[in-house]
């Protein structure tokens, strides 16, 4: 364990090296970013040891792995953002650990963790996932509401009891006008995000970047990084 605590040490203080060289680079302050650890596929123990390194903000993207982890650490100071694309019967099992979904991207969604978080007598935080590879009226080959969509579903979710709107969240797209061009993805959702805190001041959060573009994410102004393997480590693969 002792090997494992000092890999992940490491590994960590190289990424906050990076987060703070980006942050020095645009002309921001390191508290202005705020790191999540991405730990899906790693186990609890890997959860324990990253919060007695001092991180507060861990990310899961499937339910059936988030939601055993998270009961096994739920004595920790952390805060839970599930990522992944959520499918509506998995809603009443991530509601129960998260404190943000950041993936809400469809009305029915809405609907769901709204019965849920009332139900569970929690307020959850929620991020719209914007699509830029999908058209005005599409939705994104990795789930996403296309940037017009945005304003109508943020309206819902602002409204609906349970909830609170916290900002948008993307992934740099494969396919369409912004694929290989993170700055300018990352660029487009900033812009977006002025035009959503025109009509809800309070939706601040902007989770962007991920391990390899971390750096441009930071320079267009996310306010959140989701960092997986640049900490953690890539594991082989099964099979």
């Amino acid at each position: 364990m002792t090997d494992r605590k000092d890999e992940l040490a490491a590994n960590l203080a190289k990424v906050e090296r990076r987060i703070a060289d980006a942050c020095a680079a645009a002309g921001r302050g390191r508290d202005e970013v705020t790191l999540i650890v991405v730990t899906k596929t790693y186990p609890a123990t890997d959860v324990r040891i990253l919060a007695e390194l001092g991180v507060r903000h861990v990310a899961e993207n499937r339910d059936q792995d988030a939601a055993p982890k998270a009961a096994a650490c739920m004595d920790l100071p952390l805060t839970w953002h599930f990522v992944g694309q959520l499918q509506t019967n998995k809603v009443r099992s991530v509601v129960s650990y998260a404190d943000f979904v950041q993936s809400v991207d469809r009305s029915k969604l809405v609907t769901a963790l709204s019965k849920e978080a009332v139900r569970a007598g929690r307020e959850l935080g929620c991020l719209i996932q914007v699509a830029l590879d999908a058209g005005e009226s599409e939705r994104g080959e990795r789930g996403g509401v296309a940037p017009g969509g945005i304003e109508e579903l943020a309206g819902l979710v602002a409204q609906a009891p349970g909830l609170r709107l916290g900002g948008l969240m993307t992934v740099a797209p494969l396919t369409g006008e912004y694929a290989g061009r993170e700055r300018a993805a990352f660029g487009r959702l900033m812009d977006l995000s002025t035009d959503l805190r025109r009509s809800h001041p309070a939706a601040t959060m902007v989770s962007a970047g991920m391990s390899a573009d971390l750096e441009q994410a930071v320079a267009a102004g996310a306010t959140h990084v989701r960092v997986g393997s640049a900490v953690l480590g890539v594991r082989p693969r099964l099979g």
